[in-house]
């Protein structure tokens, strides 16, 4: 890779042109995930800022996403890849905060995944179909071993692998996004009784298997209209003190 050859910053506030010109060369592809930017003194020389301006700006763009700091020997300024784990925690934010209710978030993913359903139905390779088959299988010897916060992380893998079968890399990024914010409320709400999210799962598999897309998004949405009936009954907004249910 060459050395990105930055230009003085303007006089807008000098961290923001920063911020800028190393978001526009990742937008043009001169820089690249992985790349390593120029050590903070030739940062601070190319811009016509002081190091601590650098520092500021590097701050920032490590916080939005797009740089990673590292430290040690090799450590530096690196772009980053792109990280769902971002979007997931703003929206847990968002819940959190009331910005939005458990009704928008089970509205807006019975959405997604009713499309994602049916779109993976239509694309399922037999390597995505074998890892569904696996997640399921993993699943119940967890549920018969009593392993509910394995179980619970396999459940939700389950969803990420149905995104996969899609073979859109922006829907594998959503629902990446969207499932770190479920699993954080199953985790969050602890274990239920029975096993209602597996059963609907192997229904949702069967579907699959035959190639019924209309009966495999018929029993994604019931499966989802249930659960959010469970949260809602636990009180997700009260969780923190202690009500707890999911599976």
């Amino acid at each position: 890779m060459a050395t990105p050859a930055f230009q003085p910053a303007r006089p807008r506030r000098a961290f923001d042109e920063i911020i800028a010109q190393v978001r526009g060369m990742v937008r043009s592809g001169e820089l690249r995930p992985g790349d390593r930017l120029p050590a903070e003194r030739a940062l601070a020389e190319q811009f016509a800022v002081s190091r601590n301006t650098v520092r500021e700006a590097l701050r920032m763009l490590e916080i939005s996403g797009l740089v990673q700091l590292r430290r040690g020997a090799a450590g530096g300024a690196f772009i980053a890849k792109a990280d769902p784990g971002k979007v997931a925690t703003t929206m847990t934010d968002m819940l959190e905060l009331s910005q939005f209710s458990m009704t928008d978030l089970t509205e807006a993913r019975t959405w997604l995944e009713s499309l994602m359903v049916r779109v993976a139905c239509e694309r399922m390779s037999d390597e995505v179909m074998g890892k569904l088959t696996a997640n399921v299988a993993e699943a119940a010897a967890l549920s018969a071993a009593g392993d509910w916060e394995r179980k619970a992380v396999v459940h939700v893998q389950f969803h990420n692998i149905l995104a996969e079968a899609t073979n859109n890399p922006v829907m594998v990024a959503m629902i990446d996004a969207l499932m770190q914010v479920m699993q954080k409320i199953v985790l969050t709400l602890g274990p239920s009784e029975g096993d209602v999210v597996l059963r609907s799962q192997r229904k949702v598999l069967k579907h699959l298997k035959a190639g019924d897309a209309d009966a495999a998004v018929a029993e994604m949405e019931r499966h989802l209209r249930r659960i959010h009936k469970m949260w809602l009954d636990a009180d997700y907004k009260g969780s923190y003190s202690g009500s707890s249910t999911s599976d």
